[in-house]
């Protein structure tokens, strides 16, 4: 018979957080110093999950990789800027993080986003004493679908992969999980563009509200 899980890991954006005002707004601001009108928020609101870069390529479509590059660091800086200033937590959330403080099981955030940038969130968000690990995305040489920042956070938290849950919105979310060999929820609340399917993801669960991933937890 399984153990429970001892930890429960999360993504942050798509997952968690609803950052997509602040990141467009962020995307936008760059566009709008190279004279260039601004991109629906919708559409870049799909991308939010797949970070920086594929916002700034939905942004600069016609630039190449290389000369996007450039942008990045502007577009972070901008972004940093307005952390929490419009981003909101996705309905449910809250009450999620509640009910696993009451049970006395741990909870932590595994995120591509930059570190210092996720702790800004963390902190707006008032969870810097809740949060057991927080894993960013160049914590280590490495990002997810790596499995390699799973296996750090399990590390920090002296747990083994299998004891832990992870929740993210994104497939790189569920091939990080299944390669680190920890059980995971496919959250159906995130970003997604057009023909994206979370139930091709072989995730172990799938979730299309927060308040449904406690439905995992013996």
């Amino acid at each position: 018979m399984s153990l429970p899980p001892a930890v429960v890991l999360f993504d942050l954006d798509g997952t968690l957080v609803d950052s997509a005002p602040d990141l467009a707004a962020a995307a936008n601001r760059v566009l709008a110093d190279h004279g260039r009108p601004p991109v629906p928020y919708e559409r870049l609101r799909q991308v939010v999950s797949k970070g920086g870069r594929a916002m700034l390529a939905v942004s600069f479509p016609d630039l190449s990789e290389p000369q996007r590059e450039p942008l990045l660091p502007v577009f972070l800086r901008y972004y940093g800027e307005a952390l929490v200033r419009e981003s909101t937590l996705f309905d449910g959330v809250e009450a999620l993080l509640a009910a696993l403080d009451a049970r006395g099981i741990r909870w932590g955030i595994v995120t591509n986003k930059p570190e210092g940038l996720a702790r800004g969130v963390v902190e707006g968000f008032g969870w810097r004493r809740r949060c057991a690990v927080l894993v960013g995305g160049d914590t280590l040489p490495t990002r997810k679908p790596d499995p390699a920042p799973l296996l750090h956070a399990c590390a920090a938290l002296d747990v083994a992969p299998a004891r832990c849950l992870y929740v993210g919105d994104d497939l790189r979310d569920v091939q990080a999980a299944r390669a680190a060999g920890m059980p995971c929820v496919a959250a159906l609340w995130g970003y997604r563009e057009d023909g994206d399917d979370p139930l091709r993801w072989q995730a172990d669960h799938v979730s299309a509200h927060a308040s449904q991933v406690l439905e995992h937890l013996p």
